[in-house]
């Protein structure tokens, strides 16, 4: 059985170099599976008009290479996901869009031999897993519209990152449906900021908790003046909390924002990684309803017959970690990342839609802290039960917020008090 597989790379991933024959990922599921792949790369010169294709998202970037050529596909889009390099949180993104666009998807994902069985029968649709029909999904937009939060002021420091192609927020829809106006501020103020001004951290003595100063001295100056400079334009623009295109720094300033995100959060203003606007109203309403910092991540691996999942993200907020250490940030291996360690025991899982017509909440267990170099610097193993169903076939985007404590109840009475759907972890 030959089978024509389509694989997506980002050319900031090592990856994107190796030949995908040799990929241990997809040598494995030929072996458990007993076929072959036809591999197809990121020539898009090859990629003809088909039907029900197989895309092995290999690496997190490429949604945008995906968006570019999505015109082409046909039928129902089967998307290969592994358990490294963020290829799981690509292939979220890329559903929710897909699902956006009333068309059929799925995610394939899970131990060599479940992938497997799973692929030998892709002809007939796997049960349970068709999305919502286009219409009966607008007729559930028009719910009663949720209650305003309290006015709040969100910066978006430069746009969404390219990638982010299911998380575009409608500022109108959240000015009318929650009060939240969204502030947009360019890149090149934050550039001005921490350019003009070095070594101003504002506030960074007051903190409750030490900053590790065991790390290259100039590199932890950057990370902590790009902290310095997003603590002043909250100031300016008078915030409540921000997010921001940091994968810009890499290059502009070769350093990362993951340390002053991670500083911000610690001190209760929301701030968000890669321009994502819905993980940032996620936070806002985190903070708002519960008290606590959220923990932005990346679902990075699924095991759907233990019902275990692994987290991670190179920032978190400081104030939710037991001990931390500096690293490099993930796909760059420059600037700082935060390398931590959560508390054992009860979290909680949300995420809001772009234009809170729904939510996602499941309760779970973190189970153990992991540190595997091929995922963000951050990464905890954690125990969800029955949510399989809606990361595989119907997730909220890719990044999620990961809460220490048991606060399901709390974010399921917001959101029926505000009449906002609730996707239950089923």
């Amino acid at each position: 059985m030959n089978i024509t597989l389509y694989a997506l790379s980002s050319s900031l991933h090592a990856e994107a170099m190796e030949d995908v024959r040799k990929d241990t990922f997809i040598r494995s599921l030929e072996e458990k599976g007993s076929f072959s792949f036809d591999v197809r790369g990121n020539d898009f010169g090859c990629w003809n008009v088909w039907d029900n294709p197989v895309i092995y998202v290999r690496t997190g970037g490429t949604e945008g290479l995906f968006r570019d050529v999505y015109p082409r596909l046909q039928g129902r889009i089967r998307l290969l996901a592994s358990g490294k390099s963020n290829s799981l949180a690509a292939a979220m993104e890329i559903l929710s869009f897909l699902r956006a666009e009333g068309r059929e998807g799925e995610i394939l994902h899970g131990s060599p031999e479940y992938v497997a069985e799973h692929i030998k029968y892709i002809p007939e649709p796997l049960p349970g897993t068709c999305p919502l029909p286009k219409k009966a999904a607008e007729s559930k937009q028009k719910r009663q519209a949720p209650s305003k939060l309290p006015p709040v002021r969100l910066g978006v420091v430069g746009k969404p990152s390219d990638w982010l192609i299911a998380s575009d927020a409608n500022p109108q829809a959240l000015l009318e449906k929650a009060n939240i106006t969204l502030v947009d501020i360019p890149m090149q103020e934050l550039l001005d900021e921490i350019r003009d001004v070095e070594n101003d951290v504002m506030g960074l003595t007051e903190l409750p908790f030490p900053i590790r100063m065991d790390f290259d001295g100039s590199v932890l100056d950057g990370a902590l003046n790009i902290y310095g400079a997003l603590k002043r334009l909250v100031a300016k623009h008078a915030l409540n909390g921000l997010t921001v295109r940091c994968f810009d720094l890499l290059s502009a300033v070769h350093n990362t924002g993951c340390l002053a995100l991670a500083i911000l959060n610690a001190e209760g203003i929301p701030a968000a990684c890669e321009g994502d606007v819905p993980a940032l109203v996620s936070m806002m309403i985190v903070r708002q309803v519960v008290g606590k910092s959220a923990f932005q991540v990346n679902p990075s691996r699924i095991d759907p017959e233990t019902g275990t999942y692994v987290f991670a993200h190179c920032t978190a907020p400081l104030d939710m970690l037991k001990r931390y250490a500096y690293d490099t940030h993930f796909e760059s291996g420059i600037g700082v990342a935060i390398r931590g360690e959560l508390p054992r025991g009860k979290v909680t899982l949300f995420k809001v839609a772009p234009d809170l017509s729904r939510c996602f909440v499941g309760e779970g267990d973190l189970l153990t802290n992991l540190n595997e170099k091929n995922l963000c610097r951050t990464q905890v193993q954690v125990r969800l039960d029955d949510a399989a169903t809606y990361f595989l076939t119907s997730p909220i985007g890719n990044h999620h917020l990961l809460v220490p404590g048991a606060h399901a109840d709390a974010l399921r009475a917001w959101a029926k008090e505000t009449g906002v759907e609730v996707v239950n972890a089923e």
